[in-house]
């Protein structure tokens, strides 16, 4: 197996992946460390978990040399500011002992003291494409500069919407130049844009999209209904020994919502939620506080689903089945980490079995079914989603329409009018045609 010291880094590198307790590069950053080293263009397809992240930070750091040029030499993007703060974290980890400035730009924020940071200068960029476009179209940014260009997850920038930024932004760098291209998943679309702004791009595959790592134990529970699930969710919680470190996914803002309030007394300060609709400084937190073992339980949204990386997760739990198979790759990625063992549940009901179905279809295996626990109470109670839409209440069914007497009485002499137009089309009807020059002096003379 290589190890780092045979990649031959600079030594501020080597001493700082030494201290992270680093021997040796996983196969996305052996293969993909001499093919960046190069220069080439390279669109790298690996599992979520594989160290992507240090797969181009490591050759792109160490041939980094100090420069006074105030705008951004590297830029690398990414599709959540999430994101941006872990990849910030990590190239400050990397960066120890080099003299690089480095800094993360994100929407949801004041852009005004983003401006202001990078009148100071910086030599690597972590952006969002919507506020990195911002900053550029205001004048607070220019990217001349940037000779390095990284897209991290791409697939799941094209669906949150970002292809119109992406594309204005691969305009706005200079022709010359080297795109770096990391995700979990390809797709028709990304071969599109390959082909539109890369130059004979080396492609590295390290696993097929969707295949699952080998050392996460996969499980699942048949469940009736989304009530159910919480009291499921709630007697397995109940050994901590185990459940340890758990990240339970939802599939909605409002479905997180309702786990959380339902786990709050049960979970009280070790519970812990994000999605979109939090604040940014409330999801900030909420990681921190996950990531330092104060909570235990963080129930979130699939905007977790890519790229953070936390350690010692023991379980995800897949409170909802995914609609799409591969956020389920995604999602149980964040167990099993740098090769260590992880644990991950899938709660489906008789609705979301179908979704089930794709899940193994994509991974060519069947998750083990677990029989549902006898202790479980089995809820009636559904929730508004739920419900057959045929025994929705309607307001204004069975309403009884009273039929008024003095409805059918003959119309008042002012109901009898019709309508004769407004009064320029009355008027219209008098219209007779303008004497002539020769009527008018007629006229004088016979007075």
């Amino acid at each position: 197996m290589l190890s780092f010291p045979e990649l031959n880094l600079s030594k501020p590198l080597q001493s700082a992946i030494d201290e992270l307790g680093f021997e040796n590069p996983t196969p996305i950053q052996a293969e993909a460390y001499p093919v960046i080293l190069s220069g080439r263009d390279i669109v790298g397809i690996a599992q979520t978990g594989t160290g992507k992240t240090f797969a181009y930070l490591l050759p792109l750091l160490r041939d980094l040399k100090f420069s006074k040029e105030i705008h951004p030499r590297i830029l690398i993007l990414v599709p959540t500011r999430e994101l941006v703060l872990q990849a910030v974290e990590q190239i400050g980890s990397l960066t120890k002992y080099l003299n690089v400035r480095v800094q993360g730009v994100f929407g949801g924020v004041n852009i005004n003291t983003q401006k202001q940071n990078l009148a100071q200068g910086t030599d690597i960029l972590v952006a969002t494409p919507g506020r990195l476009y911002d900053l550029v179209i205001c004048g607070s940014l220019q990217l001349k500069a940037a000779k390095k260009l990284v897209i991290d997850e791409v697939d799941i920038m094209l669906d949150a919407g970002f292809r119109f930024q992406l594309t204005n932004i691969f305009d706005l760098l200079p022709a010359r130049r080297q795109n770096i291209m990391f995700s979990a998943t390809m797709t028709e679309e990304i071969d599109a844009l390959i082909d539109d702004f890369f130059v004979a791009p080396a492609r590295i595959k390290i696993a097929e999209s969707g295949t699952p790592l080998e050392n996460i134990a996969q499980q699942c529970y048949p469940v009736q209904n989304f009530n159910t699930k919480i009291n499921l969710l709630k007697f397995l919680l109940i050994d901590r020994g185990t459940f340890n470190k758990v990240l339970v996914f939802t599939a909605s803002k409002s479905n997180a919502d309702r786990l959380f309030e339902a786990l709050e007394e049960s979970e009280g300060s070790e519970l812990g939620i994000i999605h979109s609709n939090k604040t940014q400084n409330f999801r900030i937190k909420a990681i921190h506080r996950f990531e330092g073992g104060k909570s235990r339980v963080l129930v979130a949204t699939d905007v977790m689903a890519r790229g953070l990386d936390f350690a010692n997760i023991s379980h995800v739990i897949n409170f909802d089945t995914p609609a799409f198979p591969e956020n389920y790759i995604h999602r149980i990625g964040r167990t099993g980490r740098a090769e260590q063992p992880g644990q991950s549940i899938l709660f489906y009901t008789p609705k979301e079995e179908i979704s089930k179905q794709a899940i193994e279809t994509l991974m060519g295996r069947s998750i083990s079914i677990v029989d549902f626990p006898e202790e479980v109470e089995i809820s009636k109670e559904l929730i508004p989603e739920e419900k057959p839409k045929g025994l929705m209440p309607n307001p204004h069914r069975n309403q009884k329409v009273e039929i008024k007497g003095a409805s059918l009485h003959e119309k008042s002499a002012k109901n009898k009018k019709t309508n004769q137009g407004g009064s320029y089309l009355r008027k219209g009807k008098q219209y007779k045609k303008p004497q002539t020059r020769g009527d008018k002096i007629a006229n004088r003379r016979n007075g």
